[in-house]
């Protein structure tokens, strides 16, 4: 009897323990300061810590860069002149719907430089759903937690006769007015980096719950008698006396439509919560979207960074649309400058973002891409073109027209319930046209006719656009294919999807500019960034094929010659020749550093280089290179990445290679495999079927497949296909030390290429 009562008494404090250990919330594995230790000179990612929801409309940072400064907060700063509500997608893009909020004590000094106030990364907290830090210089904490489009702030004072807010609505023409009697300040800014948009306003709408006493308004940092201001640069401030640890709280929302509808977005997204409310329901959003994917096996240091690329992905593109009085969906248009219904969303460049980013949420969140199609369609309605880098709107920078890529995926890869008709029609407009600030096609005479962007004709980055052009053609045939187009219609773009052919040099192996003529560009030098490439070289652009990789073998001779070409990337210095920039730019110097030869993992062009070993027979080598690359250049730390994270593309390419696959063509059905990262993954589909991904041995040293079987068969392919995965899936691995160099190695393992077409 004495031994049944331990027993009992045993298991009941086993279940105690067991019931007592919680499990750890999925958020709290994410880093938002992970890529934040970056300049101008050299990104370690270009990020900064974004306190918002999924996709939300809105994101709040910390600011410590001056008004302007595309570096908005960075890691080696020690002062913080404002909390900004901020849109910037990247430094170098900048930002858009702009303005800040700084808390303050003692003598009031409104400027940026003035108001600043020294701080530790020992007395800051970053989370994705809320921030805090001690603001030493005024003995302030203050604390942010963000819904979609709406915040709110809580600000710990000292005692002080003199504690004030500052609302600094920005510098291209702004307007604030403080309304005391309700403990509120309402304005807007105009503030954009990238445009022109039509009639821009980022409208604003705060309250505070403590009565004003003191209210001011000043141009720049000139007090004025008002307290209505408009001026190229308005700010307000707000000011009363506080209590040894008293909380101040404001509620602050936006609206790019009109006062009115901040108003609305505040009711809507707030209502009487709390501030630990607002908390917490921003908290369960990011655990219930990162629970999508569960790693289960790694290390704490593997799960951290899992989980800040995960997070980091989730943001692009943002919502532009809001749900106004008759909860109709409803959005500021760019191109009309009123106010049109539908879905919008801004914030992206496809270029980056058509190689991983967009695949992995067709995947794995295909809700939010069916309102970026809808959010497509009205960009080409009220433009008449479909944008390539939208900040909103149209912005001119990078190449290509992978928005093609962006519609065809989506439509190939199961979505349906919106008009593709019309996409499909804004896909074959851009093919054939070139259009204001990027849109449709530079050089799109020369490529129709020649096959080819010509070298000498003054079109900057030519034989990237070709090449790009040729994979976008490929995704427009596929699409038109899938809709059932007639071949007299979608065959031209399956012949212009081998236009790459007519770039390869046979006497180099490489990729090449070519005159009109049809002579190749002299002198060619391999090592040379840009002029006919986009931030990269040949050796990075040679592998621009992403729709018939066995037509690149076939072009270099072979299986064995094409292998022997992707070695070469790793084992040729990092030489390089910027005389096209005049100076090292940062992709550059990324590339130099990190020993990997002229692999240049922190620029997208050659991101998927690491999988095409799968299309030649040898995927132990995907194994070993993909493995070796997430170990060396990705952590969950302020220098984490390698280069610019980029609207989610390159955490993106993280996330898809620990899982194990990666879509190097996304306009086709197939992901290369390379090895999860985890022993354990499993991916939560938004219709209710699940991937469950098994590595029970996996480890540093067992990072190879030695076999693998799929649904309980043995499974010897190189790829998996999209569609079976979204029926469900188990994989399970078996790993090894070493290569099994007798697997995958059959023409038929290969993923999917055009010249393999019957």
């Amino acid at each position: 009897m004495k031994k049944l009562f331990l027993f009992l008494t045993l298991l009941i404090s086993i279940k105690s323990f067991s019931q007592s250990k919680k499990i750890p919330d999925l958020v709290d594995y994410v880093n938002p300061l992970m890529g934040s230790a970056s300049n101008y000179e050299l990104s370690n990612g270009n990020t900064y810590p974004a306190i918002a929801l999924p996709w939300g409309m809105n994101t709040w940072t910390p600011q410590t860069g001056k008004m302007g400064d595309g570096w908005q907060y960075t890691y080696d700063a020690y002062k913080i002149n404002g909390f900004k509500q901020t849109h910037q997608p990247s430094p170098w893009m900048n930002d858009y719907g702009q303005f800040a909020i700084m808390p303050v004590t003692g003598h009031l000094k409104v400027s940026q430089n003035g108001r600043a106030s020294w701080f530790s990364h020992k007395a800051e907290i970053a989370k994705p759903y809320y921030y805090s830090v001690y603001l030493a210089d005024h003995d302030v904490t203050a604390e942010i937690a963000p819904t979609e489009r709406t915040a709110q702030f809580r600000f710990t004072y000292p005692k002080n006769d003199s504690s004030y807010i500052i609302v600094d609505a920005f510098d291209r023409g702004s307007w604030v007015k403080v309304i005391p009697g309700e403990n509120k300040i309402i304005g807007y800014s105009t503030k954009y980096a990238r445009g022109p948009l039509k009639n821009f306003k980022d409208y604003f709408v705060i309250y505070v719950d403590k009565p004003i006493v003191i209210a001011h308004t000043y141009s720049d940092s000139i007090l004025t008698d008002s307290l209505s201001l408009h001026a190229k640069h308005a700010m307000a401030v707000i000011g009363f006396k506080t209590t040894t640890g008293e909380q101040v709280h404001m509620r602050v929302s936006s609206s790019f439509i009109s006062l009115d509808q901040a108003e609305l977005n505040l009711k809507r997204e707030q209502n009487n919560d709390s501030f630990d409310v607002t908390e917490q329901k921003a908290k369960d959003v990011w655990n219930q979207t990162l629970n999508h994917v569960v790693v289960e096996g790694g290390t704490i240091d593997q799960q951290r960074t899992f989980y800040s690329c995960l997070y980091r992905m989730l943001f692009f593109p943002n919502k532009l649309y809001e749900i106004d009085a008759n909860n109709k969906i409803v959005h500021y248009s760019p191109y009309t400058g009123t106010t049109m219904p539908g879905y919008m969303f801004a914030g992206t460049g496809f270029w980056d973002t058509f190689r991983a980013l967009y695949p992995f949420i067709n995947l794995v969140y295909p809700h939010i891409v069916k309102e970026m199609q809808e959010g497509l369609i009205n960009d080409y309605k009220e433009g008449g073109w479909l944008p390539e880098w939208s900040s909103p709107g149209y912005s001119d920078v990078m190449v290509g027209n992978n928005s093609a890529s962006v519609v065809s995926e989506a439509y190939l890869k199961g979505l349906r319930g919106y008009d593709i008709e019309t996409l499909y029609q804004a896909l074959i407009h851009g093919a054939n046209n070139e259009g204001p600030r990027a849109t449709g096609r530079k050089g799109v005479e020369y490529y129709n006719k020649l096959g080819y962007v010509p070298y000498d004709v003054k079109i900057n980055e030519n034989a990237a656009r070709t090449l790009e052009y040729a994979y976008d053609d490929f995704a427009i045939y596929q699409l038109g294919r899938a809709l059932h187009k007639p071949e007299s219609e979608i065959g031209i773009y399956k012949k212009r999807a081998m236009n790459y052919k007519n770039l390869f040099d046979p006497s180099t192996g490489l990729m090449r500019g070519k005159n009109q003529d049809g002579s190749f560009e002299t002198p060619f030098n391999p090592f040379k960034w840009g002029d006919a490439f986009t931030e990269g070289n040949s050796w990075h652009y040679t592998w621009g094929v992403f729709q018939d990789m066995q037509g690149l073998i076939n072009l270099m001779g072979g299986k064995k010659q094409f292998v022997a070409k992707l070695d070469s990337v790793f084992t040729i210095p990092p030489i390089f020749d910027d005389s096209y920039y005049g100076e090292v730019i940062h992709e550059i110097r990324e590339m130099q550093i990190v020993n990997m030869g002229q692999y240049a993992h922190g620029n997208q062009p050659i991101q998927h280089m690491l999988y095409l070993y799968d299309y030649a027979g040898q995927p132990w080598k995907t194994q070993y290179h993909v493995r070796d690359a997430m170990n060396k250049l990705y952590f969950a730390k302020p220098d984490g990445y390698c280069g610019d994270e980029d609207n989610g593309q390159t955490s993106a390419w993280y996330v898809f290679s620990a899982i194990g696959f990666y879509s190097v063509c996304p306009a086709s059905d197939q992901y290369a495999l390379g090895a999860p990262l985890f022993k354990k993954i499993t991916i939560n589909l938004e219709n209710g079927k699940k991937v469950l991904i098994n590595a029970p041995n996996n480890s540093d040293n067992n990072l190879y497949v030695n076999s693998m079987s799929v649904n309980g068969k043995p499974y010897d392919l190189n790829w998996l296909g999209h569609h079976a995965l979204m029926n469900g899936m188990v994989i399970n691995y078996n790993m090894s030390a070493t290569p099994n160099k007798q697997r995958g190695v059959k023409d038929a393992d290969s993923p999917y290429s055009l010249s393999n077409e019957k």
